[in-house]
């Protein structure tokens, strides 16, 4: 599931996004009917698709999508149902499609429609303290508890027996149930995405949520980043230290535990039972295995198998490391 928040202003004719980039190759489409950009995985035969590295090859082999913004590196690699449209610059052409689809996706502004807890159906059935704001499309489970001056902003769910703490913002987000949000959390903001320019950055819109499932800690003034194509999403069980970052897209498994200032790139999974110890960093678009514990200081840029230990900038094994460093 993609945003069921922001109004996705398609179907666009393929003609019209055509014109909004630069493209290579040429190819007849009379008149095809867009209803929507997703990724590779969950695109239908009615939606446009983006691949712009080898690392997606698989997925993009087997993508319904009727057309593909790629390169002519990369078109053969395509199946024969799907259109490649070849470009210079992958992500910067879908960003610019999917700003037409979700114009209202690029921007983060405060949410105007806010209203005080006590003006709201929440008052008598959230224990909570002051200065309490509530957005619209705002639902909240039982035993819940809400701290003082903490806002949640339109278009958030939060189940049964969870307890957001004090100077939260939370939006674009669904909390399962038993989830516990700390001091200072912001989650569900738009990420980090734009292509530097001389005449002024081009944003990249961000669609996707923030899924945050049962029996999750999330420390006081950590972050975590709404999807760009695809969901941010914590597995269950999963508990983060104070000073996390979570970028874009991420996907981080079952029963982690991730320790104090560990920051992720956009892009990256991790499988269950990662431990990662405090201020390491993992780089985007990579793929942490289960079972995995990375020594705190790390630098993780590639790929982590299962029932590894890694330690040091790059990671590597920790015997390696340790015997490298006596």
């Amino acid at each position: 599931m993609i945003n069921p928040f922001f109004e996705n202003k398609g179907p666009k004719k393929i003609e019209e996004i055509l014109n909004q980039i630069k493209f290579q190759n040429k190819f007849e489409y009379n008149g095809i009917n867009i209803t929507d950009i997703k990724d590779l995985v969950h695109a239908s035969k009615k939606d446009i698709t983006f691949f712009h590295s080898k690392k997606y090859e698989l997925a993009a082999s087997k993508t319904n999508a009727a057309f593909c913004i790629t390169t002519k590196y990369l078109a053969d690699k395509l199946p024969d149902t799907c259109k490649p449209i070849e470009v210079d610059n992958v992500l910067l052409s879908t960003a610019l499609i999917t700003a037409m689809f979700y114009p209202d996706a690029i921007t983060d502004g405060f949410d105007i429609h806010t209203l005080n807890i006590e003006n709201t159906s929440h008052n008598n059935s959230v224990n909570h303290g002051h200065n309490i704001l509530i957005g619209k499309n705002v639902k909240i489970g039982s035993n819940c508890s809400i701290g003082h001056n903490t806002i949640i902003e339109s278009n958030v769910v939060i189940g049964d027996n969870c307890s957001i703490g004090s100077n939260v913002i939370i939006r674009n987000t669904l909390i399962k149930n038993n989830v516990s949000i700390l001091d200072g959390c912001v989650i569900g903001k738009k990420g980090f995405g734009f292509f530097p320019s001389k005449n002024g950055n081009i944003r990249y819109p961000h669609i996707g949520i923030v899924i945050i499932e049962d029996n999750c800690e999330i420390g006081c003034g950590s972050t975590i980043d709404r999807g760009s194509l695809s969901n941010t999403i914590i597995g269950k069980n999963t508990f983060l230290d104070n000073q996390v970052h979570i970028a874009h897209n991420n996907k981080i498994g079952e029963n982690c535990i991730i320790a104090g200032q560990v920051g992720f790139a956009g892009s990256s999974t991790l499988g269950n039972n990662v431990m990662i110890g405090g201020q390491a960093g993992v780089s985007g678009h990579l793929k942490v295995g289960n079972n995995v514990q990375i020594g705190g200081g790390s630098g993780v840029i590639k790929d982590v198998p299962d029932n590894s230990k890694v330690m040091g900038y790059p990671a590597k094994d920790l015997k390696r490391f340790i015997k490298e460093n006596k």
